[in-house]
């Protein structure tokens, strides 16, 4: 009973991360974290710690994504969370995306993020989570 309860709690957190990210909140984002967090972007960049994390995000001088969330599957410390998004370039040009996060916890707290973005062909509608 414990395992699915925390399942559920972490999901529940994730919703909120998600709501952070689309109004662009990066201590919204943070305050679910631990100190030591990991994101690493798949065949991208990784990027560990709050800080680094806080100047990382800021550093893109870009609107938030508009993206819809299609499953948020939870097992024990494990959420993985997948959908589409779209993403302005620094030109503006808006580009189409499918995304799977997949976040570990440890003790309530989010210690790795690993995203999977791949560009699609395909335009997504979008919400901004509303």
């Amino acid at each position: 009973v414990g395992e699915i309860q925390m399942s559920e709690k972490n999901k529940e957190i994730i919703e909120k991360v998600n709501a952070a990210f689309t109004e662009g909140s990066i201590e919204g984002f943070l305050s679910f974290c631990a100190e030591d967090v990991e994101w690493t972007m798949v065949g991208h960049k990784s990027v560990k710690g709050k800080d680094t994390i806080r100047q990382w995000m800021a550093s893109m001088d870009s609107e938030p994504p508009k993206f819809t969330v299609d499953n948020v599957i939870a097992e024990g410390d494990f959420v993985a969370a997948h959908g589409n998004m779209t993403m302005k370039d620094k030109d503006g040009k808006a580009d189409s995306y499918s995304y799977c996060d997949i976040y570990r916890f440890r003790d309530g707290e989010i210690v790795e993020l690993s995203a999977f973005i791949i560009k699609t062909e395909a335009k997504y509608e979008t919400t901004s989570g509303a």
